[in-house]
């Protein structure tokens, strides 16, 4: 009786243990999931034991303070844009990580020096480097093409409807470098009264003219059903289109907005050993350099970028499409994090309003 308690013991000890080697991690879907389960998921897995669940959603921080406000947390990681996790770390939405904890870099420098400018936080780094552009269906203009952030506002020498997400992250931006503010000048100007007002009527201007979406994959869907005739999109969700799909479109990079995401844990997490696992694991420069056999986003980590590599479905030489090749980055505007974590709210606010009018 003794030896079958001992053997009871011992298969519900190994059970538990199986059942806490779990992870939930949360991303953002389509191709971008599949290259993150190619490049990082799956290889954890391979490599720890430790199994990954993904579930997706389209951003923010709304289910992951619902979560710790309710003490009901059900997912261990999430894939944040930037101003979220400087938010969700200021409101201890998220667990704490050292710099230290995280892999070192690839070339030998620290690795709190290896982190794309700005995107090393209390509470984890870059995961990605990505962009918003704008891009069109060449086959919509037998003509001139669109070429600067100023065509995507210009109605008279390309009519059409435009697409835009349906947020001010990014859109504001896109008025005012259209409008002629200098990259260099955007945060400042949107800092004031003044400028914030000017980056609206300079929406206003297409407003009639757009229509909204809110996941990545619609961009490429309302290009490829003429919905729209131009329209500002996640650039790897244009390039898989565009190489995997044979659509005959073309990102347009001046005036683009970079941004990254990143990998975090989440507060009151029940894994969070193996959690710190994976961001340890994700934040591996060459585990980030490998989505770009899958899909045209940089690493986060700055010693990441000499292992870029191919796309393995076509051979195709993965550095000219990327946000930060030195060709893309000639008039390019990398996001103020901080600023939209400090006026997000107001923002939103004022673009909802603005939206409802």
């Amino acid at each position: 009786m003794n030896g079958y308690r001992v053997v009871l013991a011992l298969l519900l000890a190994t059970c538990c243990q199986a059942a806490a080697e779990s992870l939930t991690v949360v991303s953002w879907g389509g191709a971008y999931e599949q290259a993150t389960r190619k490049a990082v998921l799956e290889p954890f897995s391979a490599e720890t034991g430790i199994e990954v669940l993904v579930e997706v959603y389209n951003g923010g921080l709304a289910q992951v303070r619902a979560q710790v406000e309710t003490g009901n947390v059900h997912w261990d990681l999430v894939d944040l844009e930037m101003a979220d996790i400087i938010l969700g770390c200021d409101e201890g939405l998220l667990e704490l990580i050292a710099s230290e904890d995280l892999a070192p870099a690839a070339d030998g420098r620290r690795t709190a020096d290896d982190f794309f400018p700005g995107t090393l936080t209390d509470c984890g780094g870059a995961f990605i480097v990505y962009s918003t552009v704008y891009a069109y269906n060449t086959e919509t203009f037998p003509g001139d093409k669109p070429a600067t952030i100023a065509d995507l506002f210009d109605i008279e020498s390309f009519p059409g409807r435009r697409g835009m997400r349906r947020t001010a992250q990014a859109n504001l931006e896109f008025a005012l470098m259209a409008d002629g503010v200098p990259i260099s000048d955007v945060y400042a100007t949107l800092g004031t009264e003044a400028g914030m007002a000017r980056a609206f009527r300079k929406l206003d201007t297409i407003k009639d003219h757009i229509v909204w979406w809110e996941t990545g994959a619609q961009p490429p869907q309302m290009l490829a059903d003429r919905e729209v005739v131009m329209s500002t999109a996640y650039n790897g969700r244009i390039f898989d289109a565009a190489v995997m799909e044979k659509q005959p479109f073309v990102i347009v990079w001046d005036g683009q907005v970079l941004d990254t995401t990143g990998w975090v844990i989440v507060a009151g997490t029940r894994n969070l050993e193996a959690a710190r696992r994976f961001l340890a694991y994700s934040s591996r420069p060459d585990r980030q350099a490998d989505l770009s056999h899958y899909i045209s986003y940089s690493p986060g980590r700055l010693s990441g970028a000499a292992l870029i590599g191919t796309l393995l479905a076509t051979g195709m030489d993965m550095r000219p499409h990327v946000p930060t090749s030195a060709q893309n980055l000639d008039r390019a505007l990398p996001i103020n994090s901080e600023w939209w974590s400090d006026h997000a709210d107001e923002v939103n606010v004022r673009f909802s309003a603005w939206l409802a009018r």
